[in-house]
């Protein structure tokens, strides 16, 4: 399958570069799987469309201040590490800045209390780092570092917790699970209000939000592994949504791949408790097993996450929903605007 078929037009306008000052005030598009019709709201009123005995899946993960500025021991260059993945004993996982000059080997200084080695390289910007240290490491990340904001927003962010869901519990990603900044405190008041049950789990985003697709063939790509977990407790919910013909409900992308995961481990069987890394790749052709409608951001041309919402509604559809988003100016992937699919 040709990676251009999930091509489209995109105004660079329509990229949000901010987020909006009120979660819920942000535009709702609203795709019926069944008929294909569409209909435009406002994101508070997503409670018209949850129905008592759903579940909704929320992601709880936090975001870390994972942006890292230093420079090169050697020659004072500037050297700038957005931080991926912890692999233990001081060793990340990140991205490097600029990667044809920071090799195997270099050290990057970031304070006098903190400083790296490059311990190895993969491929485009990929590098493993060691740190060194004096005090806590997450206090003076806390202190040094900054958001990892998508690189096509230029301006800095000045609170910190804009960039993070109001339900976010577990530190380690490295770019938030964005379809959930839509929600307030007093609006998931409102959804357990009208019987729908809320539930959570945890993947920690990594290195596949920020990598783009380099391969002609859809089937050719291979995602980046990322941490998740799944609860007993929210097994046990989901296994009665089910069984009481409830739908279960995913908030972002993050969520749908952590319940198709487990869903797939699971296979006919409950779902039960998991954790571990999952590096699952949905497009179309793939068939849902736990998924059965989905509240999402509107995502980038040819990317992973435009092809997982079209292997749930149909690439045709999908597109042709984008279209209507682009015509109606709605706002595109972090800060944008959402969209569920039902």
């Amino acid at each position: 399958m040709d990676v251009e078929l999930y091509n489209f037009d995109l105004p660079e306008e329509l990229i949000a570069q901010t987020p909006l000052l009120e979660r819920s005030s942000s535009r709702l598009l609203t795709l019926s799987r069944e008929d294909g019709s569409m209909e435009h709201h406002t994101f508070k009123d997503i409670t018209d469309y949850l129905q008592p005995g759903d579940t909704l899946v929320l992601n709880d993960t936090r975001v870390i201040p994972a942006r890292l500025f230093g420079v090169k021991e050697d020659t004072g260059a500037k050297a700038e590490v957005l931080l991926l993945k912890n692999l233990g004993e001081d060793r990340w996982e990140a991205l490097v800045k600029p990667g044809k000059k920071l090799r195997q080997g270099n050290v990057i200084i970031f304070s006098d209390e903190l400083k790296a080695v490059i311990e190895s390289e993969g491929d485009m910007g990929a590098r493993v780092l060691v740190f060194t240290y004096q005090g806590v490491f997450q206090e003076i990340l806390d202190r040094l570092g900054q958001m990892p904001l998508p690189p096509y927003i230029k301006d800095k962010l000045d609170d910190r917790e804009r960039y993070q869901t109001v339900y976010a519990r577990h530190e380690g990603s490295a770019a938030a699970p964005t379809a959930g900044l839509h929600f307030t405190e007093e609006l998931l008041h409102d959804i357990r209000a009208k019987g729908v049950s809320v539930a959570f789990i945890t993947l920690h985003v990594g290195l596949g939000t920020f990598r783009p697709m380099s391969v002609e063939r859809v089937e050719d790509h291979v995602m980046h592994e990322e941490y998740f977990s799944l609860s007993q407790e929210t097994a046990d919910l989901l296994n009665r949504t089910r069984l009481n013909g409830g739908r279960i409900i995913a908030v972002g992308t993050t969520s749908a791949r952590t319940l198709e995961t487990v869903g797939q481990k699971c296979g006919d069987a409950p779902l039960k408790e998991s954790s571990g890394w999952t590096s699952i790749f949905m497009f179309p052709g793939y068939q849902f097993t736990v998924v059965d409608a989905l509240i999402t951001n509107f995502h980038l041309p040819k990317s992973t996450l435009v092809m997982l919402v079209s292997a749930l509604a149909g690439r045709e559809q999908i597109l042709e929903a984008y279209q209507e988003a682009v015509k109606e100016q709605y706002r595109f992937f972090s800060f944008g605007d959402a969209m569920f699919i039902y």
